[in-house]
């Protein structure tokens, strides 16, 4: 008995000896498929090509952009370089088409449309478009634009700014928790308010017809074109909407 157990227990120890053997001949092997991503932002495609393919790597291009870059050099790489990748992994880039050869259109005091349209016939597009309240620029025109007029573009996209005009009166609200609806709907026609949303909720505990919840939230400002919604209390379940007091 001493004997097999003795024996168990040698078979045991080879057979957890051979168990991390394993383990640690598969962690090398995987370590052995890996290897380090190179640089080749700067580098022209057939060239970073080559590259990739000597550590077992792949080149897939995953856009072309206008730069001031040469045409056909990589600007922008994905993974970056300097980390392990396994082989046969892609590196992502993106490729210079050059510098644009398109004047940039003078868009000065045009409208949003004129303004697309005069940019597509140039062969661009238009980017952002910024709409601040401005009291001394004439609205709905272009004040600014973020290419100079007469240059080579840059980019493909050009971002304006155009005024609303002055910035509509606003008003704080006041805090209606608590007061009759027909009160509160009062002192906002009287402020020029003229969408009061009432939702009757049922709501014992509070004496019918009085305002429970308000949007916005007393405190805040709110032009006179905002939609303002108030929560009705209602002592049975509601059969039928509460209509805004027009006069």
């Amino acid at each position: 008995m001493e004997w097999a157990m003795r024996m168990g227990l040698l078979v045991f120890i080879l057979a957890a000896a051979a168990f991390l053997s394993a383990i640690m001949t598969i962690r090398i092997a995987i370590r052995g498929r890996q290897v380090q991503m190179p640089n080749v932002v700067g580098k022209s495609t057939p060239d970073a090509q080559t590259l990739l393919q000597q550590r077992g790597l792949e080149l897939k291009i995953a856009d072309k952009v206008y730069d001031a870059a040469p045409a056909g050099q990589i600007v922008r790489q994905s993974p970056p370089a300097g980390i392990e990748v396994k082989v046969s992994q892609s590196a992502h880039v993106v490729v210079s088409l050059g510098q644009m050869k398109i004047l940039v259109p003078t868009l000065d005091g045009e409208s949003l449309r004129v303004a697309r349209i005069a940019l597509l016939k140039s062969g661009l597009q238009l980017g952002e478009v910024s709409a601040p309240y401005l009291d001394d620029a004439p609205p709905d025109a272009v004040l600014q634009q973020s290419q100079t007029p007469g240059t080579q573009a840059a980019s493909p996209r050009v971002d304006v700014l155009i005024p609303e005009g002055p910035r509509p009166a606003a008003f704080v609200m006041p805090f209606f928790i608590g007061v009759p609806a027909s009160d509160a709907q009062r002192q906002l026609a009287s402020a020029g308010f003229t969408s009061v949303k009432l939702t009757p909720v049922v709501a014992p505990q509070w004496p019918p017809g009085t305002v429970i919840d308000q949007s916005p939230a007393a405190g805040a400002r709110a032009a006179r074109d905002a939609g303002i919604e108030m929560k009705v209390a209602a002592a049975a379940a509601p059969t039928g909407d509460i209509h805004p007091v027009t006069d």
